[in-house]
């Protein structure tokens, strides 16, 4: 018997990727300029960086496919946006970028199996 099932963490990491596809092409289209994805070091990882020309922009992405578990944005908690800081404090080491303007973005994105998809951007969201 052939089965076409997935494990969950499989599933769960395809449906990641195409959150952060869907929200790379959304921030796009609001004519940000992405620099770096999926950009890691020894703490963390940040999903989007990108520029709107004037600030840096630092975006984590959370991708659901239901709100079984919550609302994507909530699964940002304190102790995550503190990663998240530091990891851009080093990607600013690591470019030798100086002082510039930084905002901390959300972009949640709920993709349900029977519906329309969704993308909500958080500005300044921490």
């Amino acid at each position: 018997m052939e089965t076409t099932a997935q494990p969950a963490d499989r599933r769960s990491d395809e449906l990641g990727k195409r959150g952060e596809d869907l929200a790379a092409d959304y921030l796009a289209d609001t004519g940000l300029v992405l620099l770096s994805r999926n950009w890691r070091c020894r703490d963390g990882e940040v999903d989007l960086i990108a520029t709107d020309g004037e600030r840096l922009v630092i975006c984590e992405v959370k991708t659901r496919s239901g709100s079984g578990y919550g609302e994507p944005a909530e699964a940002v908690t304190a102790a995550k946006a503190a990663r998240i800081r530091r990891v851009a404090a080093q990607w600013l080491r690591t470019y030798r970028v100086g002082w510039c303007e930084i905002r901390f973005d959300i972009v949640a994105v709920m993709c349900p199996p029977d519906g329309p998809v969704t993308v909500e951007h958080l500005q300044g969201a921490f």
